[in-house]
């Protein structure tokens, strides 16, 4: 029996390398779509799927050109395609609105178009997220709260859930979003909150900074594993019917929080140095995200395995790691330098 084949766009991201280390693991043959600079100069756009890279097959390209993906398209037949691909920083999004509207709306609409040109068999999954919901108007969040988004960011996926229900309806395609509240690891990006503030954990405890300048520490989200949160991803494309669903773990807390358990996680108290700047908040706020996955718990027989106080442990262990520089600066086994 042949192996299943999946086509991951963002594979060097957060979610693409948990999710094509998950894929391997059911016995996957895997494929990335990746920028043609990051094939030429490796470190340290490729850093995140270093251990599995040559378990794993990189094509040039990017979702913004359409030409690109007809070229991939046209090369390999995939059984699974997984669109994670996108400008996902919400501050970015209002600094560049226009770019953020290219890469997650035309990006996706390209991809779709693709597919549906070459390969309309093949099952296709978006990255929806929290933001859609924004200034919500139920709590928690499920699959029918209606979407009022705050940002450049939440609307530009707004629009991409829109073109995947589309393409379902008017073309009897596959194609299934995962509504993913935030999730979070020591994969995730430095310009993000959650490892923002790990990151200065570690570097307070350090005595390589004295202080963490941040936003609104009062808004709520509902934080779970990346890790935990691929596997919903696979479950979701390889469920009987096309369906759209909630992924979170149905329990909020505050950024305030995250701060205290992270630097209790060293023995410090948060007060003492984190400090807040207007500058650092959004110009339109969204203050309480949480999810109710109860339908992927008992559809897809999901549920997230990580509690933060255990995430922010493993966030601030990796990161206590890249600043001493022990273990050759690791995170999750994937090679890092400190700075």
């Amino acid at each position: 029996m042949s192996k299943r084949r999946a086509f991951i766009t963002g594979i060097t991201g957060q979610d693409g390398s948990y999710l094509a280390e998950h894929l391997l693991a059911l016995g996957y043959e895997v494929h990335g779509l990746v920028r043609r600079v990051a094939t030429q100069y490796r470190e340290p756009r490729l850093d995140r799927i270093v251990p599995i890279l040559a378990r794993v097959t990189l094509h040039p390209g990017s979702v913004e050109n359409y030409a690109s993906l007809i070229r991939v398209l046209s090369l390999e037949k995939f059984d699974e395609i997984y669109h994670l691909a996108a400008q996902s920083f919400v501050a970015e999004s209002f600094d560049d609105g226009f770019a953020t509207m290219s890469v997650n709306v035309m990006g996706t609409h390209h991809l779709l178009a693709a597919v549906r040109q070459l390969q309309p068999q093949c099952r296709v999954y978006f990255a929806g997220t929290s933001e859609m919901f924004g200034k919500v108007s139920e709590a928690p969040q499920r699959e029918t709260t209606s979407f009022h988004p705050r940002s450049p960011y939440g609307i530009s996926k707004v629009a991409g859930f829109e073109l995947m229900r589309n393409y379902r309806e008017a073309y009897g395609m596959f194609c299934a979003t995962g509504i993913l509240f935030n999730h979070e690891s020591p994969r995730r990006g430095e310009e993000f909150v959650t490892r923002k503030i790990t990151r200065a954990v570690a570097k307070i405890s350090g005595g390589e900074a004295s202080e963490l300048v941040l936003g609104n520490l009062d808004a709520k989200r509902d934080w779970g594993h990346a890790r935990d949160y691929v596997e919903a991803m696979h479950l979701i494309l390889t469920h009987t019917e096309a369906k759209d669903f909630v992924v979170a773990t149905g329990v909020s807390h505050s950024v305030r929080q995250f701060c205290e358990l992270a630097f209790a996680h060293v023995g410090l108290d948060y007060r003492k140095f984190v400090r807040t700047d207007a500058k650092f908040e959004r110009p339109s706020e969204v203050a309480t995200l949480v999810g109710d996955a109860s339908l992927a718990r008992t559809v897809l027989g999901w549920q997230a395995k990580t509690d933060l106080r255990t995430l922010i442990a493993e966030m601030v262990d990796a990161d206590l790691a890249l600043v001493r520089g022990t273990a050759g600066g690791t995170a999750n086994g994937i090679p890092q330098k400190a700075s």
